[in-house]
């Protein structure tokens, strides 16, 4: 009996992991099944999809459904306007007088100033005096702008009036005297050329070698001075195009 009570208080006691382990693997399966239970299943997913497929046909079924009876309500107010159109047609050819007075009127309506004498004589009575002052200071404030706007405007214009003028004047002086330079020059080049033909003469008086030779030079520069004297009678003829007496 002593035995039995020695072996049974001797016997060791069970280890501490296996204790707390117990609660610790119920957690878990307590986590997992909370888990599990929040997904949505297959099911509820393949529901979803199948009720947002019903809802977008039965949309479009509705689209379909309405779509003629906007199409035939388009046509029948398309035909009212042109048959409204025709009819205002056929009464102005009928009256002539009636089409004009309306054209006129849809005229003066379409112009800013007359628009703004109606509307000033039927709708703006309505208004309070509050309105039109406010109104008439909003145009002052416009018109003041307006007008600072077209000073600044006129006084950048008048500058470049003023230095286009400058230039005008100096470009007229400088194509005066070009021009008469170029005239001077001309009459040299004419004189030269007078010259340079009389050689021309004289060398073929003289049947040499040298002779020969001195007139194809002499006929060299008598053909250089035709082209610098034609080119010059071109620039002065362009300088008296305008206006200017050279």
């Amino acid at each position: 009996m002593a035995n039995a009570d020695s072996s049974s208080s001797s016997s060791p006691p069970p280890p501490p992991g296996d204790a707390s382990s117990e609660p610790l693997a119920v957690a878990a399966v307590a986590t997992a099944s909370s888990s599990s239970s929040s997904l949505p299943s297959i099911a509820d997913i393949r529901s979803a999809a199948r009720s947002a497929q019903q809802t977008s046909s039965t949309h479009l079924r509705t689209f379909q459904n309405y779509l003629p009876e906007a199409v035939s309500q388009y046509r029948t107010y398309e035909d009212a306007f042109l048959s409204k159109v025709k009819d205002g047609m056929v009464v102005a050819r009928e009256n002539p007088a009636l089409g004009a007075g309306l054209a006129i009127s849809a005229a003066l309506i379409a112009m800013r100033a007359p628009r703004r004498f109606l509307y000033r004589h039927t709708f703006g009575r309505f208004q309070s005096e509050e309105a039109r002052y406010a109104s008439a200071e909003k145009s002052v404030k416009d018109l003041n702008q307006s007008l600072e706007l077209m000073r600044n405007e006129s006084k950048k214009l008048l500058e470049r009036t003023t230095l286009a003028e400058k230039d005008m004047k100096y470009g007229y002086n400088e194509l005066m005297s070009t021009g008469t330079k170029c005239k001077k020059l001309a009459k040299s080049l004419y004189k030269v050329e007078a010259r340079a033909a009389d050689l021309m003469d004289r060398l073929r008086e003289v049947p040499t070698r040298e002779s020969l030779a001195l007139r194809a030079d002499v006929a060299s520069m008598v053909s250089t001075l035709k082209r610098q004297r034609s080119a010059l009678d071109k620039r002065i003829l362009k300088i008296s195009e305008l206006g200017l007496a050279v």
